[in-house]
């Protein structure tokens, strides 16, 4: 039954859970972390990512993308786009599934909430400052060192990883685009983890939850695609 879909699905489906849930944690009313902060956030992404990554690899998918920016990126370094659409369609499902599951883990928390733009931060990316062209910078800049490092990190220069160490550092190097970067735009740098909980927000029967901010949403999908397309060919160009 194990399949590249089905790792890709599910992988991303954890990774929403967990990352998400930390998120979720922190804010909404009545948890018991509430309030722990931005590092609790960046170190719940980063375990998210290295759960997510295993959960795919043991259910099929070997590459273990669980980003439409990472699929386009590793595809312009390769020149194979065999798989862009069907990674990308587990993905965005595997989000979508995952937002789900936060809804109904947090299911008393939304309730006693007031504000519905914390509600809305449980699901879906915003900035700090709403700058659209310095937002897609943001996002393409975290997704391009996302893309670059984790190619350096597998490279021949590096020698060969100890198995089932690289889903740790690609956890550590997620922490890392965090805690340096990722306080503008909270650092989707992933489409399908932003726009697949946002469309989540708008049909989950969330009280009192505010609008969907679809005019953002363009941004936490185009910015990391563009910098995962221009780290993939460069990592192609150097030749990792």
């Amino acid at each position: 039954m194990a399949s590249k879909f089905l790792g890709e699905f599910m992988g991303t489906m954890i990774l929403i859970l967990m990352g998400n849930g930390s998120v979720a944690n922190m804010l909404l009313k009545g948890s018991k972390a509430e309030g722990t902060g931005w590092l609790a956030i960046t170190a719940g992404w980063a375990f998210a990512v290295m759960t997510g990554v295993f959960t795919a690899i043991a259910c099929g998918s070997a590459d273990a993308h669980l980003n439409p920016a990472v699929t386009i990126g590793m595809a312009v370094r390769s020149g194979d786009y065999s798989n862009v659409g069907p990674y990308i369609v587990a993905q965005m499902l595997g989000a979508m599934t995952g937002a789900v599951l936060v809804w109904l883990n947090f299911l008393p928390h939304w309730g006693v909430t007031p504000d519905g733009e914390t509600k809305l931060a449980c699901f879906a990316t915003s900035p700090a400052i709403d700058n659209r062209g310095a937002n897609i910078l943001t996002e393409a800049m975290g997704a391009f060192v996302l893309i670059l490092v984790a190619a350096a990190m597998g490279s021949k220069a590096s020698g060969p990883l100890t198995p089932g160490l690289g889903p740790y550092l690609v956890g550590m190097l997620v922490w890392a685009i965090g805690l340096s970067l990722g306080g503008t735009t909270g650092y989707a740098i992933n489409p399908a983890r932003d726009l697949g909980p946002r469309i989540m927000h708008a049909i989950l029967p969330i009280a009192g939850k505010s609008g969907n901010h679809w005019g953002y949403a363009p941004v936490p999908v185009i910015g990391p695609i563009i910098g995962a397309a221009v780290a993939g060919l460069i990592v192609k160009t150097i030749g990792f």
